[in-house]
C-alpha cells in the first residue's frame, strides 16, 4: 500500500514520495550487503555519524543529495543509489502537498520479542547451471511476546567488481519470484510469505508463521526450526556467498557443494564492526563424495553484525563471457 501523493519514477511507474524513500533505503541496504560493510563502517567512510546510516535505512531520515552521492561512491554502486535518490527527488518535487512527516521505522518483530539463532545452517548447491540455496535456522524466542514473522534477504550480484555492468545486467534480466521458487516450512507446516521489497537484484521477504490451515507462532521460551530455500541461475548469481549476523547467533555453519569435475577452490573473508575484511580465522574443510566436492565452514558465537563471505573459482571451467554473463 502506498502513501502520499503519486509521482513517476525514471521507469515511468507511479510511485509516492514515501515509496521512493523506501526504495532508496532498500537499494542502500542491498549495496551495503554486497560490499560486506557494516552500517558503522559505511558511516565512517562517508564522514557521517555512526548512527546516520541506520536512521537512513530505517526511514527516520529522508534521502539527501549529499548522502546519496557519497554512498554511491563509497559502495561503488554504479550510480544505482544515485538513481534512487533521483526517483525520490522527482516524486518529492512534483507533489503539490507538503512532504508527509517521517513515519516511524517498521519494527521487524513484536516489541516484546527477542530472537536468538541457536543454529544457522546454510547450504549452497550448484549443479553446473543453477544454485539452490537452503537455509535452516533454529530460532529461540527469549522475549515476552509471540513472534509471528521472520525477515529474510535475497541479494545477488553477478559482477561484484563492475557495478555498472551488474546493474545493467539485472535491468535486462531481473530476478523474478518465479525464478526463485521460494519455499518455507516450520514444524512441518508450509509458511506463507509476503514481499517487503522487490528490486531487480534484491528481495526482502517476511516469512509468516501461518498458512491457510492455521497459525503456529513462536511463543516466549520456545525454540523451532524454520527452513527456506530458493533457486538462482548462474546467469544471475556470482562466485560468492555471504552470511550476515543480524541476530545473536550461537552457531553458524556454511556448506558449499559443487560438481567435482569443475575442480572448485574456495576462500573466505570476515568483516566486523571494528575491522575491514580479513581472512577467515579457520579454513573451510573439504570433502569429496563421488561426483561432488563439498566445503564446510563452522564458527561459534559470531559477533553481531559480522559478515562472512565465501568466494570460489572453477579451475576446470575456461574463462568465458557473453553478453548475458553465462559463466566466467
Amino acid at each position: 500500500m502506498t502513501r502520499g501523493c503519486p509521482s513517476m519514477d525514471a521507469h515511468g511507474k507511479e510511485i509516492t514520495v514515501d515509496q521512493a524513500a523506501e526504495d532508496f533505503a532498500a537499494e542502500l541496504a542491498r549495496w551495503r550487503d554486497v560490499r560486506g560493510m557494516s552500517k558503522r563502517a559505511l558511516a565512517q567512510a562517508m564522514g557521517f555519524d555512526p548512527s546516520y546510516v541506520s536512521h537512513m535505512e530505517s526511514g527516520r531520515h529522508k534521502p539527501s543529495e549529499e548522502f546519496a552521492r557519497l554512498a554511491d561512491e563509497v559502495l561503488n554502486a554504479g550510480k544505482s543509489i544515485w538513481r534512487r535518490w533521483g526517483d525520490y527527488e522527482r516524486a518529492r518535487t512534483r507533489t503539490m502537498r507538503p512532504p508527509a512527516a517521517p513515519h516511524l521505522p517498521e519494527q521487524p518483530y513484536a516489541t516484546g520479542s527477542a530472537l536468538v539463532v541457536e543454529h544457522d545452517a546454510a547450504h549452497l548447491r550448484y549443479d553446473g547451471r543453477a544454485y539452490r540455496l537452503t537455509m535452516r535456522r533454529l530460532l529461540r524466542n527469549t522475549g515476552t511476546d509471540p513472534v509471528t514473522r521472520y525477515l529474510i534477504r535475497i541479494s545477488v550480484d553477478r559482477y561484484p567488481g563492475d557495478p555498472e555492468r551488474s546493474n545493467a545486467h539485472y535491468r535486462a534480466h531481473p530476478l523474478t519470484w518465479g525464478d526463485l521458487d521460494l519455499t518455507a516450512t516450520c514444524r512441518g507446516e508450509e509458511m506463507r510469505w509476503q514481499a517487503k521489497h522487490d528490486r531487480d537484484a534484491f528481495k526482502e521477504v517476511w516469512l509468516l508463521f501461518d498458512n491457510e490451515h492455521g497459525r503456529f507462532p513462536l511463543y516466549p521460551g520456545e525454540s523451532v526450526w524454520i527452513e527456506y530455500a530458493y533457486t538462482v541461475g548462474d546467469d544471475k548469481w556470482g562466485d560468492w556467498f555471504q552470511r550476515a549476523v543480524r541476530l545473536p547467533t550461537e552457531r553458524l555453519e556454511v556448506q558449499l557443494t559443487f560438481p567435482a569435475t569443475l575442480d572448485p577452490v574456495i576462500w573466505g573473508t570476515e568483516t566486523s564492526m571494528t575491522a575491514e575484511a580479513a581472512p577467515l580465522r579457520t579454513p573451510p574443510v573439504r570433502s569429496d563424495d563421488g561426483e561432488l566436492r563439498q566445503f564446510t565452514w563452522i564458527t561459534t558465537t559470531p559477533a553481531l553484525h559480522a559478515r562472512y563471505r565465501l568466494e570460489w573459482r572453477f579451475r576446470a571451467r575456461p574463462e568465458h563471457d557473453t553478453d548475458q554473463g553465462e559463466f566466467r
